[in-house]
């Protein structure tokens, strides 16, 4: 049902595109007849809208990969840095949030660890809406910040660090084989803001993967068990998509994009001071108002990010 609905609303959006691409064909004939800037002015509104749309359109046929359409469970890591990289961390959660609520999609935090001092350490959240594993698996990697810290007395630059990584919450069950003795799960408590039960029970989970030492966590259901499984289900799906990873590494060279995420091998620069700049350095996409990228607007870095892959797919074949 849910794909029918997603391929109903995509015949509506071709249908309205058809329709406006014949009331844009009628006002160019009646400014070709009788000039007028008013009309001029309409037509150019209308013609930025239209391409607005159809690029939207035209991006969305990119989303074909297995997921795409699958829900997104985000992580956000401050680097070193202290309270630098943890109020960067905590603006680009932000960020992220924005870009949801603009697309109409629901955001919930399944961890969330506070700074010491502000902003964010690390958290965890799920991205609910369609397509929002296509769209926001472009951004998995590491973000860098310069600009001149709030909390450097020196009134310094400083660059600071935050990782991104992003999986699929799949909702089938995957075949992935998990050794118990492989696993070590530790329990805490919950902490952050919310919940009748945050900080009073040990029901916060962590799970650590032994042999590749993949960590999950999650504090935001209500009873220990459903963490344990909501963890579960991330590792799954992260082993699975390292074990995807590593069956395409064996069968051709790695990609820029698909080589190891660390510090300092940053996906996107975001410059403050002494200019203005945000930069993808995977597709060379730039964006100087930093304010409207803070506030969600990052969609022109996941459609650049789209079609370049897009191209690569085509160059492979």
């Amino acid at each position: 049902m849910k794909l029918l609905k997603s391929l109903q609303d995509s015949v509506k959006q071709i249908e309205r595109l058809y329709a406006d691409h014949e009331d844009l064909g009628i006002l160019i004939e009646m400014s070709e007849e009788e000039p007028d800037e008013e009309t001029t002015a309409e037509i150019q509104e209308e013609l930025e809208r239209f391409k607005e749309e159809f690029e939207e359109l035209r991006i969305q046929t990119l989303l074909t990969g297995e997921y795409d359409r699958s829900n997104a469970i985000v992580t956000l890591h401050a680097g070193a840095g202290g309270t630098e990289s943890c109020d960067w961390t905590g603006m680009l959660y932000r960020m992220y949030s924005r870009w949801a609520e603009k697309k109409g999609f629901s955001l919930e935090v399944l961890d969330y660890l506070e700074g010491d001092v502000a902003g964010i350490k690390g958290v965890t959240f799920e991205v609910s809406g369609e397509n929002a594993y296509g769209f926001l698996r472009s951004e998995k990697g590491v973000h860098r910040l310069v600009r001149i810290s709030p909390f450097n007395a020196a009134g310094k630059r400083q660059t600071s660090f935050s990782s991104c990584d992003v999986i699929p919450d799949i909702e089938d069950e995957i075949e992935v084989e998990i050794n118990e003795d492989d696993l070590r799960i530790d329990t805490y408590r919950s902490s952050g803001a919310g919940g009748q039960h945050i900080n009073k029970t040990s029901s916060a989970i962590r799970i650590t993967h032994l042999p590749t030492g993949i960590v999950v966590q999650c504090q935001n259901e209500r009873s220990q068990h459903m963490n344990k499984d909501k963890a579960m289900q991330m590792l799954k799906a992260k082993l699975y998509l390292l074990k995807q990873q590593e069956q395409a590494e064996k069968m051709s060279d790695i990609r820029g994009d698909v080589k190891e995420i660390g510090f300092g091998n940053q996906i996107r620069s975001y410059v403050m001071q002494p200019y203005t700049m945000v930069k993808d350095h995977r597709t060379n996409a730039e964006i100087s108002n930093v304010g409207s990228v803070m506030d969600g607007n990052i969609d022109p870095f996941i459609n650049a990010y789209l079609s370049k892959t897009d191209r690569e797919k085509g160059e492979e074949r």
